[in-house]
């Protein structure tokens, strides 16, 4: 499933489509970007959380994205990451918290008071999932990421900065190994597999969809919400 990026009603309802289309066996992944730009962020977090929660072990894998990141890298040094994670859509998810921004030059002693007003209204639990997210999941020769991949590399040798933020190379040059990328972070009109990659974000905050690929042995699919 592509970035949802705070619509939480856009993945209520392809969760739902979802539910009519996907066999027992299959594994729901989700490519990371929850927060930011979109109004709901605090509502997707808590609905994926709960997903990956009450299925049942591996059957939901959420993966980090570098808005996640962004989030954690405040909570980590809130003067000298905050002013760039609300330029980018953290407003948004500090106003779905009830919490308001802060100017650029605002003191650290301001950029820390919010930090832990954020962290309370975030509450541990999700502090410590949002931690733990992963940044890859394959299957065979199918292989999930947020961002992208260095196409010059096996999988297993990929860094996790690679795979949340990209690589200047992935929408350039194909890879040789047979792995097909699905991944999100860059915004399609269409969802279409284009050399070795099949991408899934069509812009849920600006445009209102929110696509998924339903992936298996020679067939692939897509649905949006």
């Amino acid at each position: 499933m592509g970035d949802i990026h705070g619509c939480d009603a856009l993945l209520a309802r392809l969760l739902e489509r979802l539910r009519e289309r996907m066999p027992p066996e299959a594994r729901l992944v989700l490519v990371g970007d929850y927060i930011d730009r979109g109004e709901q962020s605090h509502e997707a977090l808590l609905r994926i959380h709960a997903l990956q929660q009450e299925a049942p072990e591996g059957a939901v894998t959420c993966l980090r994205g570098n808005h996640e990141q962004m989030l954690l890298d405040v909570l980590d040094r809130p003067a000298r990451n905050g002013p760039r994670w609300l330029r980018y859509g953290g407003l948004q998810t500090l106003a779905s918290f009830g919490l308001r921004g802060l100017p650029e030059t605002a003191s650290e002693a301001q950029w820390e008071d919010l930090r832990d007003r954020l962290r309370a209204a975030l509450g541990p639990d999700l502090e410590m999932w949002l931690r733990a997210l992963p940044t890859l999941w394959q299957s065979g020769n199918v292989a999930v990421v947020h961002a992208g991949a260095d196409p010059a590399l096996p999988m297993s040798a990929q860094s996790a900065e690679v795979l949340t933020w990209g690589h200047e190379a992935f929408v350039r040059v194909p890879r040789r190994d047979g792995v097909w990328i699905v991944h999100g972070h860059t915004i399609v009109e269409e969802t279409r597999p284009v050399l070795g990659r099949i991408p899934v974000d069509t812009g849920a905050y600006a445009t209102g969809r929110l696509s998924c690929a339903l992936v298996a042995p020679n067939q692939l699919e897509f649905l949006q919400a």
